[in-house]
């Protein structure tokens, strides 16, 4: 199931009425939970199989070409969770880091996160910080992790910025939100059947497309991915304006 409902012309980004690739996709990743529970599993075991997806989608960005990939991995609202969950969720975080960064490195892959990941421990902290300053150079396709991270929060706080520049301007807030330097949002997806964007790229996702699929995130396959690019590309993007 797929939905759209773009109202003007970004002021940068594809044209209205274009048709073509996306530069720019974000995923909501979600069904982990749902995966395990219907196998009869931990929730820790949908997670586990949730970062194999991660690590599959991020390899086939060889084959499906985006500048930008940015991913919902961890939302402010997360901390809810129960303790042992979010142990999990951060060890994962950490294991993907050790394992998987010379690959993302070699393949000219940019990490960046969007977010404030600085209230994970020390040990997190470190790693990121350490993968982020490995990959900086790198130019291929920047793949941006949401850790931390609120929509309505990155608002209030790009629009105080704004505001000490003296100037509350649509282009202002823009520029100081987590995601300024990185192509205007094209695409936005969500797995497992929900149809809600959950605080994330809210004002990103203004002139998104958007597309909705039934699969559970840790079953979400680069073939997965290829639909939606190529859903995307038989659209016809007007923003409203005819």
């Amino acid at each position: 199931m797929s939905s759209s409902a773009p109202s003007k012309a970004p002021a940068s980004g594809s044209g209205a009425g274009t048709r073509g690739g996306p530069r720019h996709v974000a995923i909501i990743m979600d069904g982990n939970g749902r995966w395990a529970k219907k196998r009869l599993l931990p929730r820790a075991m949908g997670h586990k199989k949730g970062v194999e997806a991660v690590r599959n989608l991020v390899r086939s960005l060889r084959e499906n070409p985006v500048e930008a990939l940015t991913l919902y991995a961890f939302s402010t609202e997360n901390w809810g969770r129960p303790a042992d969950e979010i142990a999990d969720l951060t060890a994962l975080m950490k294991h993907f880091i050790r394992n998987d960064l010379d690959e993302i490195a070699q393949a000219g892959v940019k990490l960046k996160i969007v977010g404030d990941y600085s209230v994970f421990d020390d040990e997190a902290v470190k790693l990121i910080d350490g993968a982020l300053a490995r990959t900086a150079g790198n130019n291929k396709v920047t793949l941006a992790i949401a850790l931390n991270y609120g929509a309505q929060a990155e608002i209030v706080r790009a629009a105080r910025a704004a505001a000490e520049e003296g100037e509350i301007t649509e282009e202002a807030i823009a520029r100081h939100l987590d995601t300024a330097d990185m192509p205007p949002l094209d695409l936005l997806i969500r797995t497992s059947g929900e149809v809600r964007l959950s605080n994330f790229l809210l004002w990103q996702a203004a002139y998104a497309e958007l597309y909705f699929t039934d699969v559970l995130w840790p079953d979400f396959s680069p073939a997965h991915f290829r639909e939606a690019l190529d859903h995307f590309a038989g659209r016809e993007r007007r923003y409203g304006g005819r």
